[in-house]
């Protein structure tokens, strides 16, 4: 006899709602269809950039109090951007005791080459991560078409060498990668000779910034946006999430469709004193676009 847990299988809801069924009644609770998950939902994380100098704090022994605070304020995870010193033994033991995940990192690609990129899969096997994004890079990576084209294998090549660890390499854009280039853009050349395995990070703002379009670019590129960093351009000041020119009914239904996003994740720069107040503003607007 098989061991079963307590919670129902998809399957299993489906066959009920099928039948007709009010519910399925499975270790003494009554699920009913209209309580199931929706369909589509995806997690929303944080990248901690946004407070960068809140987690900096008092030589980074802050960052357990900000990952606290972040998950009281309902995210689900969170993206790292630098750990303040911490080992991952010790991150991972912050996001357990907070019922968070780690829904990727930002990470130099040094190290992702050669002999760090043993260590680095290591490290981010211990904190539960599999979403490993570069979010930039030199000159010599990318000064003109050519280099970007190099590149472009170079992501493919430690694409491949991740494939075995169930994780991915990715890039993640500013502002210049959708200025003129040899016909075309750096974008375009860069996930145009890229395997679907690199994930196309895009920051929604960024991309505006630089005259971008999120909306046609997650159209052209299917299924690789895995991770959709959710950035307001325009608005008051230093918008907020849902303050200003994001086409956010769009770009929610996309990664929930032709991007298969697996994780929102709201970026705010501010990074200043106010910045756990404007994180948790862009979450709660957020979570009003998403209903």
């Amino acid at each position: 006899m098989h061991n079963r847990t307590n919670r129902p299988t998809r399957r299993e809801i489906l066959i009920a709602g099928a039948a007709g069924a009010a519910g399925l009644l499975l270790g003494g609770l009554r699920l009913r269809a209209a309580e199931a998950e929706p369909a589509g939902k995806i997690p929303v994380g944080m990248q901690l950039y946004s407070v960068r100098g809140e987690c900096g704090k008092d030589g980074g022994k802050n960052l357990p109090k900000v990952i606290e605070a972040v998950a009281k304020m309902g995210y689900e995870g969170v993206e790292f951007a630098g750990y303040y010193g911490w080992d991952a033994q010790a991150l991972k033991k912050m996001l357990d005791d907070n019922g968070v995940k780690c829904c990727g990192t930002h990470t130099g690609l040094e190290t992702l080459l050669g002999d760090q990129l043993k260590k680095t899969v290591e490290f981010h096997k211990t904190i539960g991560n599999k979403f490993l994004i570069v979010p930039g890079m030199g000159g010599g990576y990318t000064k003109d078409a050519a280099a970007w084209k190099r590149t472009a294998g170079l992501f493919n090549e430690i694409a491949g060498k991740l494939k075995g660890e169930g994780m991915h390499c990715g890039y993640h854009n500013h502002s210049a990668e959708f200025k003129p280039m040899d016909g075309s853009t750096p974008w375009d050349i860069f996930y145009g000779n890229t395997v679907k395995e690199v994930v196309m990070q895009i920051d929604t703002g960024n991309c505006m910034g630089g005259n971008g379009d999120p909306v046609a670019l997650l159209k052209k590129y299917p299924g690789r946006a895995l991770t959709i960093h959710c950035k307001e351009f325009g608005g008051p000041g230093m918008g907020l999430v849902g303050e200003g020119k994001v086409d956010w009914k769009q770009i929610i239904q996309l990664g929930r469709t032709t991007a298969s996003a697996e994780w929102f994740i709201i970026e705010h720069e501010s990074g200043g004193a106010k910045a756990m107040e404007a994180v948790k503003g862009c979450l709660d607007n957020f979570r009003k676009l998403l209903a």
